[in-house]
């Protein structure tokens, strides 16, 4: 099918583009944008369709580098069909499903069978982050060759622990024999035991057990000189710690081959967020002082940090109905990533292509695709979005299956209007912008 998508706010980070166009597409992929006032038109280009975009913004689909999708093996928490309906609608075309205990990824059997269950949905693109160990069990390592020839674009121990340090060198070496990067949540399980929240004076008062922010950076330096040795490409996943940035900063410098994303969570919430005992803002890693959300988005202004990233982990209601240390971390958070982001850039804490290229081309290129960009031949995975529209997030519109946010009532402005996979419609709003 061709689009001609015409008077747009073309914003593309990886090209510094932000400018008034219109744009071309032919059989999934851009042909060619064509800016005001230019006489360029490819030859025998005849749109199917044309929609009038002006006022509106274009951009490339969200890729997002955090997505606990759960099925199969955790069914009753989300499902495939659900949770990429959910992206669609928020303008990401691309995910990585993250490995966990019950839902990880040992082999090709197990990758070959999420996509062709995403085949039949097609909302998104979802790209499988194979398990490090076998089963995370974190000491035997899985079938590192066959994740590469099935396709797994990462490997990753997720929140399990490591047996020990020789382990994970060997881990890392034969990554790195395999091209793999590396997807690392940096935790010194020892020293974090079975803590629940930042360690500081609000767990104090409340008397939760708590986890130090050295235990996060004391885990990145360890891998940061393990990948000296190794040549490792590693991604830092997560960082909620002042001193994290600060060490991932010097390893750029050094020319180490690293990169790190943040939840979009911890640029807006804070351990001061908890002293109600709210089980909703229950994250891993937990929510931090201010100043460590300070560093943290100082580290996206110059850099340290490449992407921004949802760290969607959808939940049943039982899940968040015990006390506060008893229930299970995470935040539904599709339905709030670009939302949040773009909240940042009307407060002005970052700009626009910033943020753009955070969500889109950064961490495209973090797992080596192609989207994330506005350029001719790159993937059709466009977003279109009404800037000016307010409206209010509320549980019961949410299409994740996962209801647990702390973000409920919050009110955002700006909102998609419609979301493109490969030049296909996988969602548009109620409002109709087309010819």
């Amino acid at each position: 099918m061709n689009l001609l998508i015409k008077n747009a706010r073309v914003l593309d980070a990886a090209g510094e583009i932000d400018e008034v166009c219109d744009v071309c597409v032919a059989d999934g992929f851009i042909l060619t944008l064509i800016r005001q006032g230019s006489s360029d038109w490819p030859t025998d280009f005849q749109p199917d369709e044309i929609i009038e975009a002006q006022g509106q913004y274009l951009f490339a689909g969200i890729v997002d580098l955090a997505a606990w999708l759960r099925e199969p093996g955790l069914d009753h928490k989300a499902i495939l069909a659900t949770e990429t309906y959910a992206a669609a609608t928020s303008g990401i075309t691309s995910l990585c499903y993250q490995p966990e205990r019950d839902a990880g990824f040992n082999n090709a059997a197990q990758v070959n069978l999420i996509k062709d269950i995403n085949a039949k949905l097609n909302y998104a693109t979802v790209h499988v982050i194979g398990n490090l160990t076998l089963s995370l069990a974190g000491e035997q390592l899985s079938n590192i060759g066959g994740l590469r020839r099935a396709g797994c674009v990462a490997l990753s121990n997720g929140w399990e622990p490591l047996a020990n340090l020789r382990v994970m060198r060997r881990a890392m070496e034969y990554a790195t024999t395999h091209e793999f990067t590396v997807f690392m949540y940096p935790l010194a399980h020892e020293l974090a035991a079975d803590g629940c929240a930042h360690e500081g004076e609000v767990a104090t008062c409340l008397g939760l057990p708590a986890v130090p922010a050295v235990a996060e950076t004391m885990a990145v330096a360890q891998t940061l000189a393990l990948m000296e040795m190794t040549g490792t490409r590693v991604h830092f996943c997560r960082l909620s710690a002042a001193g994290s940035v600060r060490l991932i900063r010097q390893a750029k410098q050094d020319g180490l081959p690293v990169s790190a994303d943040v939840a979009v969570h911890q640029l807006f919430l804070s351990d001061m967020n908890i002293v109600d005992f709210d089980p909703l803002c229950h994250v891993k890693p937990p929510l931090r002082s201010h100043a460590d959300r300070e560093a943290l988005l100082q580290g996206l202004r110059d850099g340290t940090i490449d992407a921004i990233c949802s760290d969607h982990q959808p939940h049943e209601v039982d899940a968040k109905l015990a006390t506060f240390q008893d229930t299970e971390p995470g935040i539904s958070a599709l339905e709030t990533l670009l939302p949040l982001a773009m909240r940042l850039v009307q407060t002005q804490e970052l700009d626009l292509l910033t943020v753009l290229r955070k969500l889109t081309y950064a961490p495209a290129s973090i797992i080596q695709s192609e989207a994330g960009r506005l350029t001719a031949g790159a993937p059709a995975d466009l977003v279109l979005f009404n800037p000016d529209t307010a409206w209010t997030l509320q549980l019961e519109k949410m299409h994740s299956m996962g209801k647990n946010t702390p973000f409920a009532g919050w009110n955002f402005t700006g909102s998609v209007g419609r979301t493109f996979l490969a030049g296909r419609t996988v969602y548009q709003s109620s409002a109709k912008n087309t010819m």
